[in-house]
């Protein structure tokens, strides 16, 4: 299973006002782990860089202008994402930015189905609690020292760390206090395979003795002569 935990830096809060995106960050995940592949793109906006956000991730106007504008780059951000899962900390708000520039280009937008907001899953674990970035890095004992300035591939970072944290760590199919149903037994031998696939599975033990395993602890029993033992073997009336 493939997703992508993403992250965007913008001009301003609104994209329907024409704030534009100015950086994308995206780290792959299969199976819940990070293969080390990613995506990360700035991107010149068309437009000038308001005082408070260049406060929040330090992107000037004069250092964008280097960068391919967004139609420039829609394509291979596309292609990269696929049509994978997006694992976003509030995903309106960046959903909503990447839709209005593919809208700009009348490109089919993307659906908010495909996304998981990890914001809405924070609400749900811990109700009431701060649901940021940074406090769930704390809640999680996740090192973000290193941010400083909001970054989208930083972000994208830890923001995967605190997605595998909501799904039980790194190695989820190796939690002890995960809950067994009835197939337990077949997902159990999928996680070894998984973990050493040359390695086959040996057939299950027989539990039940043998007539001659039987007749042998017989034999062994009445050389002890001991009538507790002997008393054990006898039928409860």
């Amino acid at each position: 299973m493939r997703e992508l935990a993403l992250d965007t830096e913008t001009t301003g809060l609104d994209a329907l006002t024409g704030d534009r995106l100015v950086e994308i960050g995206c780290i792959e995940l299969v199976n819940h782990i990070p293969t080390g592949k990613t995506y990360h793109q700035y991107i010149n906006p068309e437009r000038d860089m308001p005082s408070g956000a260049f406060a929040i991730h330090g992107l000037s106007e004069e250092f964008l202008r280097g960068f391919p504008v967004f139609a420039d780059i829609a394509d291979a951000f596309l292609e990269f994402i696929n049509d994978d899962p997006l694992i976003i900390h509030n995903a309106k708000f960046d959903m909503g930015f990447i839709n209005a520039e593919l809208r700009l280009l009348n490109h089919p937008l993307l659906p908010m189905s495909r996304s998981i907001d990890t914001v809405a899953l924070a609400r749900r674990r811990f109700p009431g609690a701060p649901a940021s970035l940074d406090a769930l890095c704390r809640r999680f004992d996740i090192d973000n020292s290193s941010r400083i300035k909001h970054g989208a591939l930083l972000d994208a970072e830890l923001l995967a760390e605190v997605y595998l944290e909501f799904c039980g760590g790194r190695q989820p199919d190796l939690s002890l206090t995960q809950d067994k149903d009835e197939n337990s037994s077949i997902d159990d031998a999928a996680a070894v395979k998984r973990l050493n696939p040359k390695k086959a599975l040996r057939p299950p033990r027989p539990h039940t003795a043998l007539p001659d395993e039987l007749a042998a602890h017989d034999a062994f029993l009445a050389k002890l002569n001991d009538s507790m033992w002997l008393r054990k073997k006898q039928p409860v009336e």
